[in-house]
This record gives C-alpha cells, sequence and structure tokens, in this order.
C-alpha cells in the first residue's frame, strides 16, 4: 500500500515539474533589436521564469523547421511554437483572416478588431481540436509596403510590368489581382532574384531589406499599408489544459506582457527602419489617395480566393466596427 501511495506522489510531482518547464520553439535569432518574434519570445521567457517556470529557447532550426515544429506542438512535444502565419492556417484556414489585404488599418486596429470580435477565439475553435492553441498574433514589423528595383509606384497600373516576389500562392493571388505578375521564391534566394531581374520586388515592412542585405539592391519604396506583417506564438493544447489554474493564469499574464513588448517593439522599429530606407538612397513614393482606392478595392477581389464570403464576413464585421 505505502509502495502505491509513494509512486503515486512522485509521478504527481514529475508530472507537476514537467508541467512547469517551457520549451520555446524560436523562429529567428535571438535578436531582440531587429526580431519582433524574438521580443515576443524573450519577454514570455522573462516573465514565466519570474513566475518560477523553467524556461528553454530552442534556437531556430535546432529541432526542425516550420513544418517540424508545428507537429511537435501538436502532438504536445513543445509547449510553445513561435510560427508562421500560412503554417498555423493549416490547423485553420480562417488564420489567413488576420492577413487579408487592406482589412485593417493599422496594427492598433487589428488588436481592436480580434477583442471586438472574438476572431482569434474563433480561429481557435479550428485549432485546439487539431491539438495546438494560439496564444498571441505577433507582430514583426508595422503594415507592409512595396519595394521594387525599376521605378515609382502610386497607384496598381504602375506595377504592371514589375514581376513581383510571392511568399505563397496568396500572395500570388493578390498580384494578380492587382493587375501584375509574381513568381514564389524562398527568402535565400531573393537577393539573387531581384540582382538578376527574376523578381523586380516584393512586399514587407520596411526593416525587411535591411534584415537580409536587400538595401543596396532595392531603389524604390511605396508605404502602401497593404496588410500587417505577423506571426503567430502558440501553445500545445495538451500541455496548456494541463496547467494547474494557478500556473495557467500565470502564463496568460505572461502573454498579456509579451504581447505588450511586442508591440511597443514595432513601434521603434518602423521608425528606424524608415531612416534606414531613407539612408539607402531609395526613392519614396507614397500613394495618391485615388491610388490607395484603386489598391483597396483590387486587393478585396483576392479575399475570395483565399476565403470564402461566409469565412470573411466575421473578420470584415470586427473591422467596419473597430474603424
Amino acid at each position: 500500500m505505502k509502495t502505491g501511495i509513494i509512486a503515486s506522489v512522485l509521478l504527481f510531482l514529475t508530472g507537476a515539474v514537467a508541467a512547469q518547464e517551457v520549451r520555446i520553439g524560436l523562429d529567428s535569432p535571438p535578436d531582440a533589436v531587429r526580431s519582433g518574434s524574438y521580443v515576443f519570445a524573450k519577454a514570455l521567457g522573462d516573465q514565466l521564469k519570474a513566475t518560477g517556470f523553467t524556461v528553454k529557447e530552442m534556437p531556430v532550426n535546432s529541432i526542425g523547421g516550420e513544418a517540424e515544429r508545428l507537429d511537435q506542438t501538436t502532438q504536445g512535444l513543445l509547449e510553445v511554437n513561435m510560427a508562421d502565419l500560412a503554417r498555423s492556417a493549416q490547423l485553420n484556414k480562417l488564420t489567413f483572416g488576420f492577413g487579408l489585404p487592406y482589412l485593417y488599418d493599422s496594427l492598433a486596429h487589428l488588436d481592436r478588431a480580434d477583442a471586438a470580435g472574438g476572431l482569434l477565439a474563433r480561429v481557435n475553435e479550428g485549432v485546439i481540436p487539431k491539438g495546438a492553441r494560439i496564444v498571441a498574433l505577433v507582430a514583426v514589423g508595422g503594415g507592409t509596403g512595396i519595394f521594387n528595383t525599376k521605378h515609382e509606384v502610386s497607384k496598381p497600373d504602375d506595377m504592371a510590368d514589375l514581376r513581383m516576389r510571392g511568399l505563397d500562392e496568396n500572395q500570388m493571388k493578390l498580384f494578380k489581382s492587382w493587375g501584375t505578375n509574381g513568381v514564389v521564391i524562398t527568402m535565400p534566394e531573393v537577393a539573387n532574384a531581384l540582382q538578376t531581374g527574376i523578381a523586380s520586388g516584393y512586399i514587407n515592412p520596411p526593416f525587411v531589406p535591411f534584415l537580409f542585405g536587400h538595401g543596396a539592391i532595392l531603389k524604390h519604396y511605396t508605404p502602401a499599408n497593404v496588410s500587417q506583417s505577423l506571426r503567430v506564438a502558440m501553445v500545445s493544447e495538451d500541455w496548456y489544459k494541463k496547467l494547474p489554474a494557478d500556473r495557467k493564469a500565470a502564463f496568460d499574464a505572461a502573454v498579456v506582457k509579451a504581447l505588450a513588448a511586442n508591440r511597443a517593439w514595432v513601434k521603434s522599429s518602423d521608425e528606424q527602419a524608415m531612416e534606414q530606407v531613407v539612408k539607402a538612397g531609395m526613392k519614396i513614393t507614397p500613394l495618391t489617395p485615388d491610388g490607395r482606392k484603386q489598391f483597396q478595392e483590387r486587393s478585396r477581389t483576392s479575399w475570395t480566393a483565399i476565403l470564402s464570403e461566409a469565412e470573411i464576413k466575421p473578420f470584415v464585421d470586427a473591422a467596419n466596427k473597430t474603424r
């Protein structure tokens, strides 16, 4: 009897210790100056350590790429995963609702829409049954703009002769709606593609050219605010639901503080990046009011190539309500 009781206690204690360990799968180098994803991960880890958790950062690609980290998260083998928005959309494609072009005016607007419309909770309804839970929309920059090597862009028709680097097929659909062409290219190949003319531009937040060494290649930038540049922080649902109530509350509070740190970083990062754009000698061309309207109208035709009207509606309603 005593042996059984001791074994049960040891099992309970072992489970409790395991529940307190948090491994964070990183998706970028540990650079709190240039990586918004790491700003969130580090702030989360620091807050968790302060409340008694044991935290271990898993360097990018040390436990596999995006696909492997997602699998480990859903299987309960990785507690926290800093993940790609498109990758999380494999669990629930409604995640794409946060990246619809020209739906949100700013990152703050997206946050208001999420809060008012319960959008993340809606997305998690399809994510949680698959073994994960998205706990935060992590910004890796502010609004995305249009970079290119050829000429000024102030309206969609200016892009007719550009071949844009596409991140994925959804972005290719967006380029088509604008009346231009694209080609999907992985980031390590982008520099060569821009130099050889295989691609003549891309859409990204303003810090990206300098993070990946494209600052001397690109000549023009349009702060078009196409969409908000996001990744997600997700957790293993199996791990999360087994946390004791006080530990779960501590984790949730740490997420809130980490998200605040991430949002504060975006503002300073964008300001510094724009200074680099100017220093690099890029020509900055704002959209004309009519040009912005044309981009917005054409972009809406790409929404239904990504999600159905019914799937889009909650996101549109929340955005309009909080605009």
